[in-house]
């Protein structure tokens, strides 16, 4: 017996079934809940795909106003360093990424950081203890801020996707985002856009 033909599909169907599988991949990888999305260790961080991105000056958005207090208990605010290069960076200590780029972080700290560049963490999951364990064992200097309870995360809504650790956003002397990696930054990406903004 001959087998069945499959039926014929045409053009519009083809393109329908082609744009529904990205935009599948791009709600499975998106949410706006993150509560549970830190609990699972190494198995369970979600994090973005590396892509970099750069806003030229006249299409980047207000200033962003990120508040918090870091760990060691001083208040930030991102206010404060108008007139500096603010390199903000969301991390955790159980995030495999976020420790490959830790010491790329802390190097690109000490050799900007006497070029009116400021770096400063936002952790999203962990207590004292073990966010002091991690810049202990990667020798960061810099300060974070916890955000457990996802305010600051708030604050950079539309800027970092809330599932995307690490990221990374470079801000411009006027506090608004000129540059932003999803997912581990490569260090000589990052240095280009610090770069570029400390040239404006």
């Amino acid at each position: 017996m001959m087998p069945r033909h499959a039926p014929r599909r045409t053009r519009r169907s083809l393109l329908a079934a082609a744009g529904a599988l990205p935009a599948a991949l791009l709600l499975g990888g998106c949410g706006t809940d993150t509560s549970d999305r830190y609990d699972s260790g190494d198995a369970g961080y979600i994090s973005g795909d590396g892509v970099a991105t750069e806003i030229a000056p006249e299409e980047r958005g207000e200033p962003l106003d990120v508040v918090g207090t870091t760990y060691d208990d001083e208040d930030f605010a991102a206010a404060d360093h108008r007139g500096e290069v603010l390199v903000l960076n969301v991390w955790y200590a159980s995030c495999p990424p976020c420790r490959k780029e830790a010491p790329d972080l802390q190097a690109i700290h000490e050799d900007y950081q006497d070029q009116g560049v400021s770096l400063i963490g936002v952790n999203v999951r962990d207590a004292a203890g073990p966010a002091r364990a991690f810049e202990e064992k990667y020798s960061i200097t810099y300060p974070s801020m916890p955000d457990v309870d996802a305010e600051i995360m708030y604050s950079l809504r539309g800027q970092v996707a809330p599932n995307a650790v690490p990221s990374t956003l470079v801000m411009d002397r006027e506090g608004r985002v000129a540059a932003r990696v999803s997912g581990a930054a490569d260090p000589s990406v990052l240095r280009a856009m610090i770069d570029t903004v400390i040239a404006e």
